[in-house]
């Protein structure tokens, strides 16, 4: 099974509906690496690692988001593998 790692951005109305605590528990659930954090415009980033087909579903589930999340875009680019865990950085 290939690996895979990914850098995403994701706009919309992503901050103050818990989005970081969503994405945390939904990687973890799914095996994957990587972190989460908000950014000063109001869009958060996250960097996704671990099976392909695990990434691919984390990226699917980034469109729904939590509850009242409205997102308005997910923008994903390659990047390098993370380290060991899931974790919230900003």
């Amino acid at each position: 099974m290939n690996d895979r790692a990914v850098l995403v951005h994701i706009t919309g109305r992503v901050q103050g509906v818990s989005f970081r605590a969503w994405a945390q528990r939904e990687a973890r659930r799914l095996g994957l690496n990587g972190w989460v954090r908000n950014e000063r415009d109001g869009s958060v980033t996250a960097l996704i690692s671990g099976p392909e087909e695990a990434v691919a579903s984390m990226l699917e589930a980034c469109w729904q988001g939590p509850p009242g999340a409205h997102v308005g875009s997910v923008v994903p680019e390659p990047a390098d593998p993370a380290a060991a865990g899931f974790n919230i950085t900003g």
